[in-house]
């Protein structure tokens, strides 16, 4: 069963259009190691227990709302990033966010001091569950914000390293160069992000409170070499056909059928 998770991507503008902040996992993480990623992690259960502290939109449901929350724990814990405000509506600076423990348990600290998580500035950008050949499986939304003024990433050198802000056409190609590692989801998800101009584009996408694509790719084999599909691409309905529960490797060499290497 895939594990509930939440990951953020943090958007701003420049001169030579949006970036957004990634950062390298850890080389000894249990998933994609090494890989550049965009923050986030596990839902908690206390994730759930925080949505008095959170502002939301009127059309924000209550599962939207948590992953908000989770997205925005741990982008605090792995960079030091707080999307958060006074509750008389000033936003935190740098000596609140230096206030807060970042081992220490998240909400309770937030609560303690007045803080409302800025929740409802989180979008859902897009869904991604974990293909089904994988070990490790999550369901992820991808959610979307705007990078709060005045704060800069540090990361904590447990899980996360070399935060970098990379306009999506950079980091593709400097994957296709082998010079920045990063996994399918991350991939297509810049590939999408590249067409936008401006962060508030990117927002008013995200408008209508769901997500702009939804996918569990499928894994095969093009000419010896692993590659994964998405739902659009006729390279997944033949591997559909070929193993309906998505666990073996398929052989798609172009031809009408595949061979199934169960």
């Amino acid at each position: 069963m895939p594990r509930p998770a939440a990951t953020v991507l943090l958007l701003r503008d420049s001169g030579a259009g949006v970036e957004v902040l990634m950062t390298r996992r850890s080389a000894t993480a249990s998933f994609a190691p090494g890989a550049y990623v965009f923050p986030g992690g596990g839902i908690d259960a206390a994730d759930a227990q925080a949505h008095d502290i959170a502002a939301r939109r009127a059309t924000q449901q209550d599962l939207p709302l948590t992953q908000a929350i989770a997205a925005i724990r741990e982008s605090f814990e792995e960079l030091g990033i707080l999307l958060a405000r006074h509750r008389d509506g000033r936003p935190v600076d740098a000596a609140d966010v230096a206030a807060l423990d970042r081992d220490a348990p998240f909400a309770a600290q937030c609560r303690e001091r007045g803080l409302v998580l800025a929740a409802d500035q989180v979008y859902v950008l897009a869904h991604w569950i974990t293909d089904r050949d994988l070990p490790r499986r999550f369901d992820v939304p991808f959610l979307a914000a705007r990078m709060p003024q005045g704060q800069s990433p540090v990361a904590d050198e447990a899980e996360q390293f070399e935060p970098v802000w990379v306009r999506p056409a950079e980091a593709l190609s400097r994957h296709q160069a082998g010079q920045f590692f990063m996994i399918f989801p991350t991939i297509r998800t810049l590939e999408r992000l590249e067409k936008f101009e401006s962060v508030d584009a990117v927002l008013a996408a995200c408008a209508s409170e769901q997500p702009l694509w939804t996918s569990c790719p499928r894994a095969g084999f093009v000419q010896g070499a692993e590659a994964r599909f998405m739902e659009h691409e006729m390279q997944y309905g033949e591997l559909a056909l070929t193993c309906p529960d998505g666990r073996c490797c398929t052989t798609w060499t172009g031809a009408p059928t595949s061979r199934c290497r169960c």
